[in-house]
């Protein structure tokens, strides 16, 4: 583990896999740390890439400096890119996609782009169920009711009943309770919910849009949107895959990507 400093100061931790090829950065959606990733980054290593994979603020090793802000979360990954040589490409996974393109968008120095599965919405009833979600996670996580807090984004998230009280009784609850803040994080990264095209055709990188084979049919049409907001983009749809990608299959699709 490395640290880096963002702009604010706070700390950012990161791990580096790889001695040469074309860099790689790894940004994680919600509910992960940099674990999520570090196989898959370790994958795309082995082909070629040097791959770095970073605790989101709040997250895991890295710090959280207050007040929150999404321009906050963006100098972290120019804080990282920084570290990675000072130009790299990214990918993106759910929010973390997000996250990546508003980078972009903001001019960091990102070489390419590689996004999976972005959870834009694509009409005015998904708008409508962010601002609804963000208003309660708001009342939940102001109240300290973390526990309820990722409930509410599991069932927001298509999570069915039974398996959230299911996945309340694993092991693992307790890592996810202690992230439950950084959800306010992942929905103020999502603005209203919507796809913003006209930002998104302004993307300077090459655009790399990815789906999974049985990945969810939002999702899917998000994948679209953004296919159509960006002609020039390369789609890829990863056979056998839903949205928790195996590093098996994303690491040759991202070799052929980022190698350019």
């Amino acid at each position: 583990m490395q640290i880096a400093h963002s702009a604010d100061g706070t700390p950012l931790a990161y791990e580096r896999f790889g001695d040469t090829g074309p860099a790689v950065v790894f940004a994680a959606g919600a509910q992960c740390d940099r674990r999520a990733f570090a196989v898959h980054a370790g994958a795309l290593a082995a082909l070629g890439h040097v791959t770095y994979v970073y605790d989101r603020r709040g997250r895991g090793d890295s710090g959280d400096t207050p007040p929150y802000a999404v321009d906050r979360e963006i100098e972290d990954l120019a804080a990282v890119i920084d570290a990675a040589g000072g130009r790299a490409g990214v990918f993106g996974h759910s929010s973390g996609a997000v996250l990546a393109a508003r980078a972009a968008l903001a001019g960091l120095p990102i070489t390419r782009l590689a996004l999976y599965e972005p959870p834009y919405g694509t009409d005015g009833e998904a708008g409508r169920e962010h601002a609804a979600y963000r208003t309660r996670l708001t009342e939940l996580l102001s109240d300290g009711q973390h526990e309820d807090a990722v409930e509410l984004f599991l069932r927001h998230v298509g999570m069915p009943a039974q398996a959230v009280t299911g996945l309340r009784a694993a092991p693992g609850w307790g890592a996810m309770v202690r992230l439950a803040p950084t959800l306010a994080y992942e929905a103020a990264v999502l603005d209203d919910g919507l796809l913003p095209a006209g930002d998104l055709a302004r993307l300077a990188p090459p655009v790399l849009a990815m789906e999974g084979e049985h990945g969810p049919e939002v999702l899917k049409r998000a994948v679209q949107g953004v296919l159509a907001a960006v002609p020039a983009a390369q789609h890829a749809v990863l056979k056998d895959q839903d949205h928790n990608v195996t590093p098996e299959a994303l690491a040759p699709e991202l070799a052929v990507f980022f190698a350019g």
